[in-house]
């Protein structure tokens, strides 16, 4: 089980908790845990990557043990805190603006 935990905006958007868990089969990969999260949650499909292209939306990030995941190939697996529940993957809606 994975720990994911929304951005206040998408939890609501999903009548979901802000934290949530999700049965991902292993090796778990930001992208195996995206298909887990819109197939649980089909409201959810296209606000956190694209339907088409399957890339992140460019102010959304993902951060796991104190680490910004943003970068890594969505196929990279997570890291075993994570897969093992310990840590959460936190998807965060970064702020823009001056």
């Amino acid at each position: 089980m994975i720990r994911l935990v929304l951005p206040l905006q998408l939890s609501n958007l999903a009548s979901a908790d802000r934290e949530i868990t999700l049965d991902v089969a292993r090796p778990a990969s930001i992208s195996t845990v995206l298909d887990a999260l819109e197939v649980c949650y089909p409201m959810l499909r296209g606000t956190i990557r694209n339907q088409v292209t399957f890339e992140r939306r460019p102010f959304i990030r993902f951060f796991a043990c104190g680490e910004d995941l943003s970068q890594e190939l969505p196929t990279n697996p997570l890291p075993e805190e994570v897969t093992s529940g310990q840590e959460p993957l936190r998807v965060v809606g970064a702020m823009a603006g001056g």
